[in-house]
């Protein structure tokens, strides 16, 4: 699957990790993780830290698949409404898993402290803001509702964020807990450390054309006829693992990006914070270190390819129009532009852990606005599980909670 076009900004900002290691003989390993954006680095940092053997392969160069168009954004607030997904899951697991998301933000920063490697991550506040009307009210029961369940947010009237930011908006939400990174930077550092350490076998440009079930585990063969003997298989190909699925789990779509030429910093908005608003589809925007912005959505409900790279031009400028809109004042002219392919579940909520009848094949399927925290747990959970731990996030997540 192409799962992006036109220039994704982390490719271009950082060198390539130069890594051609196709795999060319039979081997036998313990685990075997598919993927190696930033959930297949987690996944590896995660198991490597336990003590279990594992190799990584991924059909492309290291890093280039979603992960080099993520925008890279870390908050607990998933895509759903905390007061829409306690009608849809109930109370206690609509409140967990905001609680899991918050804490994830923490552990994927404590990861880049544990390897000494810092993807330029840093801690920023978010503003949700009110799109409209009915923006506004659902801000009140979404802000009832987090205090309620002890979740870190506070109400902004339209004054406070005319004073604060500049934009008119009705109302809003603000809280101090999320952060953002360079994604690709982030699962480079991580498989690099594992590689270096001898702690990980990776192998790149290496497609699973066929597996099958194994007493002791999985056979995986691939396109060149080479075979991996393993007893555990992770999947975390993102949007790519419905080939591994008996059935579709998500709905694919397509996102937009772009960034702008650097400005000067005095442009840019109280605290560099993440921004985002309450419709469906919702824009959201960054910045980055070296002072320019990255702004996102228009999010369409197609990921054919082609139709996508045709629609690339049309929204780079919709997008660029949606901010100086917002923020007349800052002087911004788009760089670089790219479109991506994301998936949506009926609940907003990841798929982790194993399918129905698919014993030692686990899923880390962070899909959504969330990618990257979704990404930190399923990590987790997966570790506890092939070492044998309990973890309840399992079932939070898992293929279980809701008929498929």
């Amino acid at each position: 699957m192409d799962l992006h076009s036109g220039m994704p900004f982390w490719i271009v900002l950082n060198p390539l990790y130069n890594y051609y290691n196709p795999l060319k003989k039979n081997i036998k390993t313990h685990t075997v993780i598919i993927g190696s954006g930033i959930t297949g680095a987690l996944v590896a940092h995660t198991l490597c830290s336990l003590g279990v053997k594992c190799i990584l392969i991924d059909k492309r160069t290291i890093g280039t698949g979603s992960t080099a168009a993520s925008t890279a954004q870390l908050q607990y607030e998933i895509d759903v409404p905390l007061v829409d997904l306690i009608e849809k899951v109930g109370e206690k697991k609509a409140i967990d898993a905001y609680k899991c998301c918050l804490q994830s933000i923490t552990d994927v920063e404590n990861v880049f402290k544990a390897i000494e490697k810092d993807p330029d991550f840093e801690r920023v506040p978010t503003y949700l803001l009110a799109s409209n009307k009915t923006g506004k009210n659902l801000l009140e029961k979404e802000f009832k509702a987090r205090k309620d369940a002890g979740l870190p947010v506070k109400h902004l009237t339209k004054e406070q964020i005319k004073t604060q930011l500049g934009i008119d908006a009705l109302a809003g939400l603000y809280n101090k807990t999320s952060a953002q990174l360079d994604c690709y930077k982030g699962a480079t550092y991580i498989l690099d450390h594992y590689l270096k350490k001898n702690q990980l076998e990776l192998y790149s440009h290496t497609l699973v054309s066929n597996y099958k079930e194994t007493k002791s585990g999985y056979e995986l063969v691939t396109e060149n006829g080479n075979k991996i003997i393993c007893e555990n298989v992770v999947i975390a190909a993102g949007y790519e693992a419905g080939e591994f699925l008996p059935k579709k789990v998500m709905d694919l779509l397509s996102t937009f990006a772009i960034v702008s030429h650097p400005v000067d910093k005095k442009y840019l908005w109280k605290n560099r914070a993440l921004i985002w608003e309450t419709k469906t589809p919702y824009l959201y925007m960054r910045t980055t270190n070296d002072n320019r912005i990255i702004v996102g959505g228009e999010d369409e409900e197609y990921n054919n390819p082609l139709k996508r790279d045709q629609a690339l031009t049309d929204k780079a400028a919709v997008l660029e129009k949606k901010f100086k809109k917002m923020f007349p004042e800052i002087p911004f002219v788009t760089d670089m532009s790219w479109a991506g392919t994301f998936s949506s579940t009926a609940d907003g909520l990841p798929y982790i852990g194993t399918y129905p009848n698919k014993p030692n094949m686990y899923f880390a399927l962070g899909y959504g606005g969330n990618g990257i925290t979704f990404s930190m747990i399923a990590a987790q959970v997966i570790g506890n599980l092939i070492i044998g731990k309990p973890d309840s996030r399992a079932e939070l997540f898992g293929f279980n909670r809701s008929k498929l």
